[in-house]
């Protein structure tokens, strides 16, 4: 079963991850499930080994691996666990969801820098008018008679 991932930034005609890229594997999972907890593999972590996706420029796959560096286990896997289901097929959906998300999220280029601005001159005035108004209000809660 080939990841889909849907167009966006970074990705404008989505991105199909072959099926045999992906590795799956299934365990007991220590959430819900019942009596069925202890015999049912229903968890599944789902890899894949980002270095090596087919379809992604050489650009694509450097802002892949810069945005996903502190999730990646030897430097080049990306391991998603779902186990909040109790069904196998329900967490084998979220954890593809999850990772089709997640490299969505990093396939998006970065935010232009922000352009630092001087404050406009209202925006000064209403500040200073401000901290007079405070002054003041701090000022007559002393008591009569002590200036001076």
């Amino acid at each position: 079963m080939d990841l889909v991932v849907p167009p966006g930034p970074g990705v404008p005609q989505g991105l199909t991850v072959p099926g045999a890229e992906l590795v799956e594997r299934f365990s007991r999972s220590s959430g819900p499930g019942g009596q069925g907890v202890n015999t049912a593999d229903s968890r599944v972590e789902l890899e894949l080994d980002v270095r090596s996706v087919r379809g992604l420029s050489t650009t694509q796959r450097a802002r892949l691996v810069r945005a996903l560096e502190s999730r990646l286990v030897d430097g080049r896997l990306l391991v998603v666990v779902a186990s909040e289901h109790r069904q196998q097929r329900r967490n084998r959906v979220a954890a593809r969801d999850r990772m089709a998300e997640q490299l969505r999220d990093a396939l998006a280029p970065p935010p232009p820098a922000r352009r630092a601005t001087r404050p406009t001159r209202g925006s000064r005035e209403r500040r200073l008018a401000a901290k007079r108004r405070r002054a003041e209000v701090k000022a007559r809660r002393s008591r009569p008679g002590t200036e001076g």
